[in-house]
């Protein structure tokens, strides 16, 4: 994945002198190997703690080394800057610090969670504005505010200094490995963090092979990469909020698109699996962003074989509201949840024969509505159905073609789907 172009690109030197100003406020992370991944994959697999932070994100690290080198008149003045979450909060924990005043832009679906947690972070020194839908909604809107006001712009990603403070993580790993790492597996939005660890990993460890990570729903960074051209995606799936952006640096493509060894993309519904899977069987909670690397894994599972892995967990910032969301995602992905269209006979007791004899022992019905408000007992209904295992799911349509229950399948059917479910 090379190029000619010919950018900025981080220096060791830079790099180190960002990790001597964080320190003070961030924490050197651990690189744990997980051994259940581990077993899994047959290869040594390392989860890069990010999620551990005072902020419980990588993004302090960018935001304060950034904050840091202003200006005493640009720290007068104040900062603003625009982020879908985990930004903000760094932002917001370096301008208390550094006790300047930040206007904080965020796009209105951000999770509560994450909008308390840069209430808390910045306290009097923050104020904080929801607008739009999107990331770019709130970057716009911040950018109008920068012009306006005289406030110096933190960008997420676009800047020498927030790519320098997030290659940190990098610098983090190299030193914690007593070993060779083959492969780094990396997570994707706008790219400030791939660009930064990619750029210190080419200096001192050019044989780590840098797999960048992004959702199947926001693959703004690949799709850049595949017409080099830093094109902007009209279409986002949002729910991955913390890597979903509509277009990422032009900074960052340009260090990305010669540094990354490939560029993938996880469906959201995998990365919902991989948020319970880690809840459950290690105790430690992810959100959607800080899932990507674990999610990718299977994807590599041939190549990294016997190798040296390490996983950027990149953050924890979830909100339990989200819970029954990221499940229902998952079942479906997992082949678990099928939502059907019934056309009831009519005849009594049709109902309770649908019961009887369509559901399998271990089936069961998780969504029931009639779509008439008349007549219910004989009119269709859409039903959602969980299953043991996704095999028993060619047998139930049978059951129901047989004893003409079946109407309409409406997993792959995304627009009647969302309309009734």
């Amino acid at each position: 994945m090379k190029s000619t172009i010919h950018t900025y690109f981080p220096k060791v030197s830079d790099i180190k002198k960002a990790a001597e100003v964080i320190k003070q406020i961030t924490s050197v992370t651990p690189l744990q190997e997980n051994y259940n991944l581990s077993s899994q994959f047959k290869a040594r697999i390392n989860l890069k703690r990010e999620d551990l932070q005072q902020v419980r994100s990588y993004k302090i690290r960018g935001a304060y080394n950034k904050i840091h080198s202003l200006t005493e008149e640009e720290l007068v003045n104040g900062i603003v800057c625009a982020s879908a979450g985990n930004h903000a909060q760094g932002v917001a924990l370096a301008c208390r610090k550094k006790e300047i005043h930040g206007t904080i832009f965020m796009p209105a679906p951000t999770p509560k969670q994450k909008v308390e947690q840069v209430k808390m972070f910045g306290g009097e020194f923050v104020e904080i504005q929801l607008i739009g839908d999107t990331f770019d909604d709130a970057y716009n809107a911040a950018k109008e505010k920068e012009i306006i006001s005289e406030k110096t712009f933190v960008h997420p990603f676009n800047d020498e200094k927030i790519i320098e403070g997030q290659a940190t993580v990098g610098l983090e790993i190299i030193e914690q490995s007593n070993e060779l790492i083959d492969y780094v597996f990396v997570p994707v939005g706008g790219g400030g963090l791939a660009s930064g660890l990619s750029s210190i990993f080419k200096q001192l460890s050019p044989k780590t092979k840098i797999i960048g990570v992004e959702p199947a729903g926001a693959p703004s960074m690949q799709k850049a990469i595949e017409h080099k051209k830093n094109i902007k995606l009209n279409n986002i799936d949002k729910f991955i909020d913390g890597a979903a952006v509509q277009q990422v640096g032009d900074l960052t493509y340009k260090i990305c698109i010669d540094n990354l060894d490939d560029m993938i993309t996880v469906e959201e519904g995998k990365v919902c699996e991989t948020i319970l899977e880690m809840y459950n069987k290690e105790a430690i909670v992810v959100e959607p962003a800080g899932a990507l690397t674990i999610s990718a894994l299977e994807s590599f599972k041939e190549e990294i074989i016997g190798k040296n892995v390490v996983c950027i967990v990149s953050g924890s910032n979830n909100d339990i509201t989200r819970t029954a969301e990221i499940k229902e995602r998952a079942l479906l992905y997992g082949g678990l949840k099928h939502y059907f269209i019934v056309r009831f006979p009519q005849r009594s007791g049709a109902l309770k024969e649908f019961v009887m004899r369509v559901l399998g022992k271990d089936d069961d019905i998780t969504f029931f509505e009639y779509s008439k408000k008349t007549s219910r007992e004989n009119g269709p209904a859409v039903v959602g159905i969980e299953l043991e295992n996704k095999e028993d799911l060619v047998p139930l349509i049978k059951r129901m073609k047989e004893l003409n229950f079946y109407g309409e399948y409406l997993n792959n059917k995304p627009n009647l789907f969302e309309f009734l479910v």
